[in-house]
């Protein structure tokens, strides 16, 4: 076990975690920082209330994709045998480490998202097939409710009980891992419960005023 390699893909899952697609993109193309906006969260949701889904489809993409790449990284090192439980666990604390940079991005003044869409991408780096159903909860949940919190929390809570349950892996530390990402995603909605629980959790499209962008 190279443990110059593992340093080396921790880092850099980092430094993938820190891209602030949501901050770099609204300042370059609408002169506002989405922080400053709307929830006051850097993440997909935010970003399409304040800046529209022309802005919030790419947001999505890169935080999508930039988890998916961290996840793949102990695949590119050759850090364990593929489909090992060695790899998975390594993915995971690649994985993580982009989590934490989407969530306390060094490129941002260490003020980020929630994650959602970072986790997602790991989490489909590391097992597709629960991954793609928890996809299919989220769509239904936002289709019926039309509230992205309530569907990422329903999706979360899901992924769970559908891997111990439906699907498997041959990690215990991604069966622990599951709960813990359902916990956290709970723990990082708390706001969003809160105004859910008043009845002022807003739905993801609705007339709202324009945000005025800077000359």
């Amino acid at each position: 076990m190279n443990v110059l390699n593992i340093l080396i893909a921790f880092f850099i899952a980092y430094i993938l975690g820190s891209i602030p697609s949501a901050v770099w993109f609204g300042k370059l193309f609408h002169g506002i920082d989405v922080r400053e906006h709307g929830s006051g969260n850097a993440g997909t949701a935010n970003t399409i209330r304040v800046l529209g889904l022309k802005t919030g489809i790419p947001v999505l993409i890169v935080d999508l994709g930039k988890g998916w790449l961290a996840a793949m990284l102990p695949h590119f090192f050759s850090l364990a045998p593929s489909e090992s439980a060695m790899l998975i666990n390594f993915q995971i604390i690649t994985g993580l480490a982009a989590i934490i940079g989407h969530i306390f991005p060094v490129f941002a003044g260490f003020r980020g998202g929630k994650g959602v869409a970072t986790v997602f991408g790991v989490l489909l780096a590391i097992h597709p097939g629960v991954t793609l159903v928890c996809l299919a909860v989220f769509l239904v949940i936002l289709i019926l409710t039309g509230i992205v919190s309530v569907s990422s929390m329903s999706a979360g809570i899901a992924f769970p009980i559908l891997l111990l349950t439906i699907f498997d892996t041959p990690s215990l530390a991604f069966k622990i891992f599951s709960v813990i990402v359902a916990i956290a995603l709970l723990i990082t909605h708390h706001n969003n419960i809160k105004r859910l629980l008043k009845g002022e959790e807003k739905k993801l499209f609705q007339k709202k005023p324009k945000v005025q962008e800077s000359e």
